[in-house]
């Protein structure tokens, strides 16, 4: 028992000294945007409550292309299709045969999308606020330095150099779970999969301008 209590005293410090290292974390992240000007992945989508109990699950594929282009294809259970063509980001869902879009600007810049996809620096938009290793995945906190944003904190789990999981928490006490697989980086992506052409029939609500 005198054992196990010291080794898991140790473990603890262990833990206590990488939280403590939010330089550590931001260069983890900075290593990783690095270079970075295109990504592919596939991914897997869990949205719990703030009870921690799954609401929703999700699968489909991910790519980006920087700058201010990304798109997320979701096919299962439901289609739906996000895509930022470096000027709006539009949101269509098959079920409701509708898209939404919105002006991409600076209100979306501190948002875990943008993170990933967009040209600013990290510290001009997120403060790196807690680093831990569990297991072979070390876990890096980012909270937004924006109020007007719609979450709380994200955080990026790295497997050695590269991305597998990016966790979400809402202002709704709801937290996404994101697990990537098949990642690939920089890899040579169709200009074409980030412009966006409505559907037939699909009501469309907001500006579709590009003023």
């Amino acid at each position: 028992m005198k054992r196990f209590s010291l080794l898991l005293l140790t473990m603890l410090a262990q833990v206590t000294l990488a939280a403590s290292d939010p330089a550590a974390g931001r260069q983890r992240v900075e290593g990783f945007l690095q270079g970075l000007q295109s990504l592919q992945a596939q991914f897997k989508q869990t949205l719990t409550d703030r009870n921690g109990l799954t609401v929703e699950q999700a699968s489909g594929t991910l790519a980006i292309r920087r700058p201010d282009r990304f798109r997320w294809d979701y096919r299962d259970p439901n289609e739906q299709v996000i895509v930022a063509d470096g000027a709006r980001i539009w949101l269509y869902d098959a079920d409701l045969e509708q898209v939404t879009v919105r002006k991409l600007d600076d209100t979306l810049s501190a948002t875990p999308a943008m993170l990933l996809s967009g040209q600013g620096n990290l510290q001009d938009n997120f403060n790196v606020t807690q680093t831990a290793q569990e297991a072979q995945v070390f876990w890096v906190r980012l909270e937004p330095k924006r109020d007007d944003t719609d979450f709380k904190w994200v955080r990026l789990g790295f497997e050695g150099n590269t991305l597998k999981f990016m966790q979400l928490a809402d202002k709704l006490g709801q937290t996404t779970n994101l697990e990537f697989a098949q990642l690939e980086r920089n890899p040579a992506l169709d200009p074409s999969r980030f412009t966006f052409t409505v559907p037939p029939g699909a009501d469309v609500i907001g500006d579709t301008s590009r003023n």
